[in-house]
């Protein structure tokens, strides 16, 4: 039986008639799809502009005729009760609502009409089908979070069986729970791994102090997706190495769709069957490709709320050989409320300043993973796990690095930790701006 199909068939959501709806979409030529993107974008600014009061008044100056005078969204607008935003026709109840986990500092409760719900689900599970995953058969080893209440807990661990799911805490990662996480590869056939990028590396870092390659113990294991954090090179590297498998990079929210998933040939394909992605300037221009901008996206099938030239908060480049129906993510900078401003007037993305420190920091194997804080305009904390306290040597070098890269007169205090706290859903937040 086909649980997870089920499952999804249960709650309202046809997956069925999606994947042929998804499929119909992958079959259009490069001028059908066109078309096909010209018409799907004027359908659903029509329809929101004539069913959706909050999306009316928010676009009251646009003309539908011209795409770049549709204002753009950002989650501040979004805040505000999710009735006032729902489309005549809809309600709470008849619809999908889940909450954004608030990463980005602007959290809100939104919603996706079922079938806009199960076309993400027909493109999910397309994409992990690129490496021979399948939903209803795949055993997955996942990496997330859990809610602590009750009800949440148990919701959590129903869906889970149902979608042939064991997961793991993120919360504890210290050797004595990785050597549980280890036992239950060695005896559990387990197909793929999908997770938080951060929670995954560490065990990676587990496995390597072990001289343990995961594909040995767990011979079934195809491929390992990671998620909702960024992946750096060196990890990846560590990833593949440790695990024995070839490491994806998934790029989502949970708001919106699937936005882009590394492809067999290593390309970080966008989603452009449900979604609309653009690059805009700071003054919502659109970028050509190659360019560097904000991530701005369009849901084109959700009419319960409109998610209409979305900011998503990211900073991104689309490549060069991008096409309409092929776009490329080339590079994924980070949040657009990570920047960090600095004394002399400069700014730069907050994942520099990680970037550098981890060239440095990690090359002992001492220090298993960090944060850094934005305290004051000069300002930055260092907060670490580590097996024994970094020697002030080492700290002087990692100041002389951050200095070389950015700019002097910047202060750097260090913090070592038993370990490092995580949101609620288990995801770790590497820069973090308390002066924005």
């Amino acid at each position: 039986m086909q649980l997870f199909n089920f499952s999804l068939k249960l709650n309202g959501f046809d997956i069925t008639k999606a994947k042929s709806a998804l499929q119909n979409i992958q079959m259009l030529n490069n001028d059908e799809f066109k078309v096909y993107l010209k018409t799907k974008r004027r359908e659903i600014v029509s329809f929101h502009t004539e069913n959706n009061k909050f999306y009316k008044s928010f676009s009251k100056t646009a003309n539908i005729n011209n795409w770049e005078s549709l204002p753009v969204m950002t989650k501040r607008h979004l805040q505000q009760p999710l009735e006032q935003r729902l489309s005549d026709g809809y309600t709470a109840n008849s619809v999908y609502v889940n909450k954004t986990s608030g990463s980005s500092g602007d959290p809100f409760i939104f919603a996706k009409d079922k079938w806009c719900h199960a076309l993400t689900w027909a493109e999910i599970m397309h994409r992990f089908g690129w490496f021979g995953i399948d939903f209803n058969t795949s055993k997955q080893a996942r990496f997330y979070g859990i809610p602590l209440d009750k009800k949440g807990y148990y919701k959590e661990r129903l869906k889970d069986w149902f979608s042939h799911r064991y997961r793991f805490s993120v919360f504890d990662l210290s050797d004595n729970a990785f050597k549980n996480v280890l036992a239950k590869f060695q005896s559990t056939s387990f197909d793929y791994i999908n997770g938080y990028t951060s929670s995954i590396v560490q065990f990676a870092k587990f496995l390597k102090r072990k001289d343990i390659v995961l594909k040995t113990v767990c011979p079934t294991l195809k491929v390992c997706i990671v998620t909702s954090e960024m992946l750096f090179d060196d990890d990846k590297t560590l990833l593949e190495t440790q695990f024995g498998v070839p490491i994806v990079n998934e790029y989502g929210a949970s708001e919106l769709d699937l936005i882009a998933f590394q492809n067999t040939e290593d390309q970080w394909q966008v989603n452009s069957e449900t979604l609309y992605v653009e690059i805009l300037d700071d003054n919502d221009k659109i970028l050509p490709y190659g360019q560097e901008g904000r991530i701005v996206i369009t849901s084109l099938y959700n009419k319960a709320h409109p998610f209409i030239r979305y900011d998503i908060g990211d900073i991104g480049i689309l490549g060069e050989n991008s096409t309409l129906k092929k776009p490329i993510l080339k590079q994924l900078i980070g949040r657009t409320n990570d920047i960090a401003h600095l004394p002399s007037g400069k700014t730069a993305a907050g994942l520099t300043f990680y970037y550098i420190t981890k060239s440095v920091i990690e090359n002992d194997g001492n220090v298993s993973e960090f944060v850094i804080e934005q305290l004051q305009l000069d300002v930055f904390k260092i907060t670490y796990v580590s097996k024994t306290k970094l020697l002030l040597s080492e700290e002087e070098t990692i100041r002389k690095a951050m200095v070389q890269y950015l700019e002097p007169n910047i202060s750097i205090t260090f913090e070592r930790v038993v370990k490092l706290d995580r949101s609620k859903s288990g995801k770790l937040k590497q820069f973090t701006s308390f002066i924005n």
